[in-house]
């Protein structure tokens, strides 16, 4: 199913539609993501630019069973009730002795996320997660920062969702360019 965010989404300016249907949504179907498909979307992110090559960010993915059994408690109870029907869930951590690691590893996630929209699927970025038993559960050393969950798969039945998360499942705009670019100097 090729997602059409863009209906609800309109750029100021000509970009690619990937841009305008990529979006988070929460219903995930059941249906697993094939493993070709699922390495397409980490080789995007594995292209992304870095600060001196770096290439600080690191994915743990969980997509069996007992992974993802492992990553749920990672997860805050709001993430967790909708989060748990993602076939595949995924940890952003990055090398903290790299000066730009977190931004680094935020590009490579945006890769990554542009790949999936691409490929049909849908992702959404979580920050609710509980960082300290992410290193603990994932034997992730010191040197890492943890940043964040994604869930990645293909889109369900917003239905699924509870009336509130129901509510939510849209795409959401943006802020006009004239709020976000700056010329010249901040004030």
């Amino acid at each position: 199913m090729v997602l059409q965010a863009k209906k609800f989404r309109t750029a100021e300016h000509d970009i690619s539609e990937v841009f305008l249907n990529r979006w988070s949504p929460r219903a995930f179907a059941d249906t697993p993501v094939a493993e070709d498909v699922l390495n397409r979307l980490f080789e995007a992110a594995r292209w992304a630019p870095s600060a001196g090559n770096n290439q600080p960010w690191r994915f743990i993915v969980a997509k069996t069973e007992s992974d993802l059994a492992k990553f749920h408690p990672v997860l805050m109870e709001g993430n967790l009730v909708w989060a748990k029907r993602a076939p595949v869930l995924v940890l952003v951590v990055s090398d903290n002795t790299k000066g730009s690691h977190e931004f680094d590893a935020g590009t490579a996630w945006g890769f990554l996320s542009l790949q999936a929209a691409k490929e049909g699927l849908i992702t959404h970025p979580m920050s609710g997660i509980y960082k300290d038993v992410a290193k603990e559960a994932f034997n992730i050393p010191d040197t890492f920062d943890v940043h964040l969950a994604i869930a990645i798969g293909y889109k369900g039945d917003k239905e699924m969702l509870s009336p509130e998360l129901q509510a939510r499942e849209t795409p959401s705009g943006r802020r006009p360019l004239n709020e976000i670019v700056i010329e010249g100097s901040f004030e």
